[in-house]
This record gives structure tokens, C-alpha cells and sequence, in this order.
């Protein structure tokens, strides 16, 4: 589900909000802006300090990407791979020459294009290898900044509290003023570790999962343009490439449409 990670962040919100209503805690309370300046200001300069400018500006359109992620279509990439298989088992691997300039995908293309100049198999494999290797690397890097802001932000809550409760010594003096200031200065440490939690930490583990699952998608991909290369009966490339699709996901025997290479045969 494409909402899952803002349905998540906001059934957390509700909970908490919910729970601190019930013991009897003014949520509008929460709205404190030395502390939202401490905490949120504090951690995005630490973050900054820790990771680089181009993974700050990137931030917006990892937000995005975690909160709308692309669908990637096993089943779709299966039969397109399978119909790519056909179509050199019939024509030969140089008729996929005609098919990669209408190729979307990057990575796919790229391998197609490899196995049609006659690329050694062991080299393809290295090559898309390496791909992936890149992808993972540029997708650690991504993260990092929210994996930094995570464990930072807790800290400078703490460092927001101390602050208040130095406000609360220096009141000593004046008890009735005790209470509202020592509350004060404990949302810093709250709203710390409640960012961190609730949107730092579960992004960056949202995207984590993105990664990986997208990593799994091109190995799948990998294992077709292996078997189109090596020329393997389309229905041996169909079953190898199945056993990436979850169970659940895999389409019944009658409900597979038939790839576009089929077709046209067919025709």
C-alpha cells in the first residue's frame, strides 16, 4: 500500500495523543517553540555537520519516495522477460536488438543491449553486479541522514531539557512557577525522542525495505537476461523467474497474459 508510511505516522500521532489525553496531558502543550527550535534545528544542523549539503537537499524527495514509492511489477517484469526469451529462441538473440531502445527500464535495457553485442556471460553478470552494488551504496548513503537525525534528535531533546531545568533553578525562588517550568522543559526530551521514533528512524527503515525490495527486483531481472543469453527454454526462464514472486502474488495458470512476443506469434 502506497499510504502505509503516512497511515503509520499518523496512527502513531493519534496514539500518543490519544494516550497523554487520557492521563490527562494537554496536547496543545506540545506546541512549544523553544523547544520544537531546540530539537528540530538542532538535529538538522548536526545532521548537516555529519553527512553533506546534497544529502540534506535530497531529504524532500525521500519523504516522497517513502510515502509514495514505484510499484514494482514482478509479474509484469516476468512476462516481459519471458517474451524476450521467446523472441530469441525463435529470431535469435541479435532480433532483441530492435526491442532495446523501447526498454524503460535503465538496468533491463542495459543488460539486453550487453547480451546482444555479444558480451561473455560472466561479464554481464559482472557488470549488472556492479550496478547493484552502486544502487545499494547510493541508497546507504540516502538514508544515512535519517538514521543521524534518529539517534541525534533524542540528544538534543535532552540538551533542550537541561536548558529548562537551569530556567527552573534559576525560579527557585518563585514555587508557583516550578510546575509549568519543569513541564516546559521536559517536551524538549519528548519531543525528541517522539520525532525520532515516530517519522526519523521508521522512514529510514521504510526506505531500507524500498531498497532491498528493489535490489531483489533487479537480481530477478539479472537471473532472466542470464537465461535469455544462454537461450533456455522461455518456459524454464518463466519458472526461474517465478520463484522471485511470492506465492501469494503469482498469477494463476488461466489469469497470465500472454507476452507480447506470444502474441504477435499468435497473430
Amino acid at each position: 500500500m502506497k499510504a502505509s508510511s503516512v497511515i503509520g505516522i499518523v496512527v502513531g500521532c493519534l496514539g500518543i495523543a490519544m494516550g497523554a489525553t487520557m492521563e490527562g496531558s494537554n496536547i496543545a502543550a506540545v506546541i512549544n517553540p523553544s523547544a520544537m527550535l531546540i530539537v528540530l534545528v538542532g538535529t538538522l544542523g548536526a545532521t548537516i555537520t555529519g553527512t553533506s549539503f546534497a544529502s540534506i537537499k535530497a531529504i524532500p524527495k525521500l519523504y516522497k519516495k517513502a510515502f509514495s514509492p514505484d510499484v514494482l511489477d514482478l509479474n509484469g517484469r516476468v512476462t516481459e522477460l519471458v517474451g524476450f526469451a521467446e523472441q530469441a529462441r525463435r529470431d535469435g538473440l541479435l532480433a532483441l536488438d530492435e526491442a532495446v531502445s523501447s526498454i524503460a527500464d535503465p538496468f533491463t535495457r542495459k543488460g539486453i543491449q550487453l547480451v546482444v553485442d555479444g558480451t561473455d556471460p560472466d561479464l554481464v553478470a559482472a557488470v549488472l553486479d556492479a550496478e547493484n552494488d552502486a544502487m545499494r551504496k547510493r541508497h546507504s548513503a540516502a538514508r544515512n541522514p535519517f538514521m543521524q537525525a534518529g539517534a541525534l534528535a533524542p540528544t538534543m531533546g535532552i540538551v533542550g531539557t537541561v536548558f529548562g531545568l537551569v530556567n527552573v533553578m534559576n525560579n527557585l525562588n518563585n514555587p508557583s512557577s516550578l510546575g509549568p517550568l519543569i513541564a516546559a522543559a521536559f517536551l524538549a526530551t519528548l519531543m525528541g525522542v517522539g520525532s525520532a521514533n515516530v517519522v526519523f528512524l521508521p522512514v529510514a527503515n521504510r526506505l531500507k525495505e524500498l531498497s532491498e525490495a528493489e535490489l531483489h527486483f533487479r537480481e530477478m531481472t539479472l537471473e532472466g537476461i542470464l537465461a535469455i543469453q544462454a537461450g533456455d527454454n522461455p518456459r524454464v526462464v518463466e519458472e526461474k523467474l517465478m520463484a522471485y514472486v511470492p506465492p501469494k502474488d503469482r498469477a494463476a495458470e488461466g489469469d497470465k497474459g500472454s507476452s507480447p512476443a506470444a502474441e504477435k506469434q499468435a497473430a
